[in-house]
């Protein structure tokens, strides 16, 4: 099938590490690639945000990236783009009128879903999207702090039961998107994947002190991420060490406001010899990473799906995390990891210092979160589901409808 892929503020091609390129921006590089490897052809399309940037990028067989013209070509946070949807999707519909017409569209974002509902309706193409994230769910933790654009709940109602369907990532954001309003009949649970190629237990680790047990916690330095908790539960497992990957380059951290703060905190628990930021790592370095690690602690407020887990999984390295989003889904606890509270540091400390205690149910751990992760979480596998879904939009279309 030719299929078009929007993903509005998050490009594949995008440096790792920034407030708005994390999990989003990696699943639409992998999921293209599946799709490409399955057979189907792929145009992602991401606004520019560079005038250097080519206006198509050739990524690999089968995966092309386009640079929309939207808005300015600079830099801009992912919420300061909805004015410039409609622009977004003026080109669409201009460039599917001519010798590459998608078969089916796949929007990423609920503000892709804006742009390719409308271009969708005009060009005839059935739309399925993956929110990635619920202003619902954002507001209820963040409340006034909450820097989303007006509307933005009610335009993700709205678009739930416009498009042909959407695709959900875990059965709590079936829960969310009820809860929202949009029809069950709308919705299809294929969860994201791991690359098991890249992430996998065997191969070089980073360096580490066999005497000192090594945790890991990993992703954009974001205060919902919960890395203020991982630190405070440091405080419980004194033999340990800790490493916290994410964020700008080791060289720009003191320029990030985050970074700062978690440092500060670093400080004053008199935690720098165990705790330490090492800033951004580029994506490939990572197995070397997850691969010295006796665990992996993921501590989000709250969490649409998570990747990280699963990247630690696939390495063979058990998950303490909390039970939120899409953690209780990839993280059997008792099986493969344990889960607490989110924003509970003694609760996360605890199961922290209890599994490292017991060598045996770790070792049990490993095995079945390797298994987990290249059974139930393979990228083939998230893309023949997702296959079947879009033929199954293009079989029997549903009408879209939009509000003006």
């Amino acid at each position: 099938m030719r299929i078009a892929m929007i993903s509005e503020h998050a490009s594949p091609l995008a440096v790792l590490g920034g407030e708005d390129a994390g999990g989003q921006n990696t699943h639409v590089a992998e999921l293209a690639t599946a799709l490409a490897a399955a057979g189907h052809d792929v145009r992602v399309y991401t606004r520019r945000d560079d005038p250097a940037l080519p206006a198509v990028a050739p990524v690999r067989p089968g995966v092309t990236v386009v640079h929309v013209p939207a808005g300015p070509a600079a830099p801009m946070a992912k919420d300061d783009l909805l004015p410039h949807m409609a622009e977004f999707s003026r080109w669409l519909t201009a460039a599917w009128g001519g010798d590459w017409r998608p078969e089916v569209v796949h929007a990423h974002f609920w503000m892709s879903g804006l742009a390719g509902i409308t271009a969708g309706r005009h060009r005839g193409v059935p739309v399925v999207l993956t929110y990635h994230a619920l202003g619902s769910v954002k507001r209820r933790h963040q409340g006034a702090q909450d820097t989303s654009p007006p509307g933005r709940i009610g335009y993700e109602r709205a678009l739930g039961r416009a498009v042909d369907r959407v695709i959900v990532q875990s059965r709590d954001e079936v829960r969310e998107l009820t809860l929202l309003g949009v029809p069950r009949a709308r919705l299809s649970v294929v969860p994201s994947g791991v690359n098991l190629s890249a992430f996998g237990p065997t191969g070089p680790a980073a360096p580490r002190d066999p005497g000192r047990p090594r945790l890991l916690s990993v992703g954009r330095l974001v205060e919902r991420k919960g890395f203020q908790d991982v630190i405070e539960a440091m405080r419980l497992v004194p033999d340990a060490e800790c490493l916290i990957i994410g964020g700008p380059p080791a060289d720009l951290l003191d320029t990030d406001p985050q970074a700062r703060r978690l440092a500060e905190l670093i400080d004053r628990h008199g935690l720098a010899d165990r705790v330490r930021l090492l800033g951004a790592v580029p994506r490939e370095r990572m197995p070397y990473w997850y691969r010295s690690a006796d665990l992996l602690v993921a501590a989000p407020w709250y969490e649409p799906f998570g990747l990280t887990p699963l990247e630690a999984m696939a390495c063979g390295v058990p998950v303490v995390g909390t039970a939120v989003g899409g953690l209780t889904d990839t993280v059997v606890p008792g099986l493969t990891g344990d889960l607490v509270p989110a924003r509970d540091p003694a609760a996360l400390g605890g199961a922290i210092a209890r599994l490292l205690a017991d060598r045996v149910r770790r070792h049990a751990y490993v095995t079945a979160a390797l298994d987990r992760a290249r059974t139930r979480y393979s990228w083939q596998r998230t893309a023949d589901e997702l296959g079947d879904v879009y033929a199954s939009v293009g079989r029997v279309r549903e009408p879209s409808r939009v509000g003006a």
